[in-house]
């Protein structure tokens, strides 16, 4: 018998779309092109950075560029989720334009895990924060901060102090 190949879980189409329908949700009316989805998701994972609430997720040394290497398996999971109706496409002369789908608020108000709802929150906090910013303020405002981002650990390291 052939072992099937575990899904990944992390870091996965799966997992980055989930995260895409909540901002998607949050954004409403309003949508958002794909480079602006990889900024947004950037700024809800690591919302501190940023001058947000308390990050999603645990900062690790040189996350400022994890936003790029993202950019592919985003375009992947908002292809998986708009296959559900969780993510919607509107395309038209200046590009392509993601929304939250029919499906979106359902699922949004379905699932309480004590991690989505943080994630609600961060989304909307990421909504209310940079929705008036194009894709290019965005990241002119991102690169002004970047010099931040990680910085915390290497001055720790030069001090010998280890984080915990």
């Amino acid at each position: 018998m052939k072992k099937s190949k575990p899904i990944a879980a992390f870091n996965s189409p799966f997992e980055l779309g989930v995260r895409m329908v909540y901002l998607l949700n949050s954004l409403q009316p309003a949508g958002a092109d794909l480079q602006k989805l990889v900024l947004l998701d950037y700024a809800i994972v690591y919302s501190d950075d940023l001058g947000g609430p308390p990050s999603l997720h645990t900062p690790v040394p040189y996350r400022g560029s994890e936003y790029l290497s993202r950019r592919d398996l985003i375009a992947q999971g908002l292809y998986l989720m708009s296959t559900r109706g969780l993510v919607a496409v509107a395309m038209d002369e200046t590009g392509i334009t993601y929304f939250a789908g029919d499906s979106a608020r359902t699922m949004v108000g379905a699932l309480t895990s004590p991690y989505l709802r943080e994630l609600e929150g961060r989304c909307r906090w990421a909504a209310a924060t940079f929705t008036t910013l194009s894709s290019r303020d965005m990241t002119e405002r991102f690169a002004q901060q970047g010099h931040l981002w990680g910085a915390e650990f290497e001055v720790a390291s030069a001090r010998g102090q280890q984080w915990q």
